[in-house]
């Protein structure tokens, strides 16, 4: 296999985007991606979205970005994986360079949700549960989160002010990034007095509906010279999934898929936790962020929600954590998260994230799940 690196980035402001469609938002992000590696062919690509026939009644849309992108006859691929599609379409695409299938191919991600009223949004993100024995029964995903923190809480003692901190940390960095959805300074009293959505979980500790899009360009490692930016290589790929639903799993607290995929991309990466030096991980809710962070191998298990009061996750932490906003404050178009992850990994690797900038970001990863865990993909990237 070949080594594999990103040569180029493209993603716009994410927020309710009434005036654009499915095909504008993700066009928009794949010729800013394209531009950045400075290619205007592509051999192949990637499109990851989550339920396009629900929120904006379209389907087949590898034929249709590829055609509008000004690609027509490559081979394009739609990938859903629910909120995981714009990771495994990374992952994808990935394989595609590293087994020499092709050189040049664009992994994008793309969701328009704010076209339906808010019921058709919660059924269409509710069909990456267990519809039979979840979504049948009336639960939606603030109720199976609400659910995990509750176990998290009794099993290990994490408290409200704990969850309630990665929310005003998460606003904090949103404050940074100009394309976050929500660039809104929150406190602690703010996120527990907030209108409650599913005990414990209130409003402010849980994502938002979003539009948006965001693509990368990748290319074999050693043809980067003669591309525009430097590259960025991935040194690491994870995939795994879980029981979809959490009925079935021997402990709430935790996220076993999670874990697997880390240990796949940390193996091939021949890296341990402790030489990652920053994160952008799957903070659909709070505790989403907490318990990612135990099963990446940052915290022990239990010690997630008190390091993030502890300021460790912070952007002068010990392993800062969503130094994007995250889900909470740049949004999460659900097909498009998980490829705006590899956009910020970029930026901050090649020294480019603005005010948000670390000091130190020479290896940093990318964890995007689906549904409460079911799949999860990690990704690892290094400077060149």
């Amino acid at each position: 296999m070949r080594d594999v690196a990103v040569i180029g980035v493209g993603m716009q402001k994410w927020g309710e985007l009434w005036e654009k469609s499915t095909r504008d938002i993700f066009v928009e992000s794949a010729l800013l991606a394209m531009d950045d590696a400075g290619v205007d062919r592509l051999d192949a690509m990637y499109v990851g979205s989550m339920s396009p026939g629900i929120f904006a009644s379209q389907e087949h849309l590898e034929s249709l970005m590829a055609d509008y992108l000004g690609q027509k006859h490559i081979p394009a691929t739609r990938v859903e994986s629910a909120c995981a599609s714009g990771g495994l379409a990374f992952r994808l695409a990935w394989l595609a360079v590293s087994s020499g299938i092709s050189d040049v191919v664009l992994a994008g991600g793309v969701e328009k949700m704010t076209d339906v009223s808010g019921g058709q949004a919660t059924h269409a993100l509710a069909t990456a549960a267990d519809m039979k024995w979840e979504g049948m029964s009336g639960v939606t995903f603030p109720g199976l989160y609400a659910m995990m923190a509750v176990a998290h809480m009794a099993k290990y003692g994490t408290t409200r002010r704990q969850l309630a901190s990665v929310a005003v940390k998460n606003h904090d960095n949103g404050l940074l990034n100009p394309r976050a959805q929500f660039h809104l300074k929150i406190s602690i009293d703010d996120v527990i007095n907030s209108v409650k959505v599913a005990d414990p979980l209130n409003i402010l500790d849980c994502s938002p509906i979003t539009d948006g899009a965001a693509a990368v360009i990748l290319c074999p490692a050693d043809h980067v010279k003669k591309f525009k930016k430097p590259g960025v290589k991935v040194i690491g790929s994870g995939h795994a999934t879980d029981t979809i639903a959490l009925h079935d799993r021997a402990d709430l607290a935790a996220l076993k898929g999670v874990g697997e995929a880390a240990a796949r991309a940390y193996k091939m990466a021949g890296k341990k936790p402790e030489q990652i030096d920053f994160a952008e991980v799957h903070d659909c809710f709070t505790i989403a962020e907490v318990i990612v962070s135990e099963a990446l191998g940052f915290f022990p298990a239990g010690k997630g929600g008190p390091g993030a009061e502890a300021g460790e996750t912070a952007r002068g932490g010990r392993i800062p954590i969503n130094t994007s906003g995250g889900l909470k404050s740049k949004g999460h178009p659900v097909g498009a998260t998980g490829i705006a992850q590899i956009v910020e990994l970029t930026e901050q690797l090649r020294g480019e994230a603005g005010e948000r900038q670390l000091k130190k970001a020479r290896v940093g990863l990318a964890q995007n799940m689906g549904g409460s865990g079911g799949t999860a993909l990690v990704h690892i990237l290094e400077v060149m």
